[in-house]
C-alpha cells in the first residue's frame, strides 16, 4: 500500500438554506507532492508541510471570509492515488 501526500487548493461551497445557510470544505488537486508506503511518515510529512504554508500564508484571508479569493492550500493523504477534487459527493444537511 503507499499513501500519496498532495497538495489542494482550498474554498468553502454552498450547502444550502437551511438552519439560515451552510457552507463545507471543498478542494482543488494542485499537485502530488510525495509517495511514501508509511502512513505514519506521510502524515508527517503533511504536517511538516501544513506547518510551512501556514506561515507562508498568514497574509491571505482565511477561506472562511467572504472577502477569500483564493490561493490558500493544504497538504492531505490519501490512499493510492489522490482525488481530483474534495469531498467525492455534495454532502447533505442532517
Amino acid at each position: 500500500m503507499s499513501y500519496v501526500i498532495a497538495f489542494y487548493e482550498v474554498d468553502k461551497a454552498y450547502g444550502g438554506p437551511e438552519e439560515g445557510g451552510w457552507w463545507f470544505d471543498t478542494g482543488t488537486l494542485v499537485r502530488v507532492f510525495a509517495v511514501s508506503r508509511s502512513e505514519t511518515r506521510a502524515n508527517a510529512i503533511a504536517r511538516r508541510a501544513n506547518g510551512l504554508l501556514a506561515r507562508l500564508q498568514r497574509s491571505k484571508r482565511s477561506v472562511g471570509s467572504v472577502l477569500y479569493d483564493g490561493g490558500r492550500h493544504e497538504a492531505h493523504v490519501y490512499e493510492n492515488t489522490a482525488p481530483a477534487h474534495f469531498p467525492d459527493t455534495r454532502p447533505h444537511y442532517e
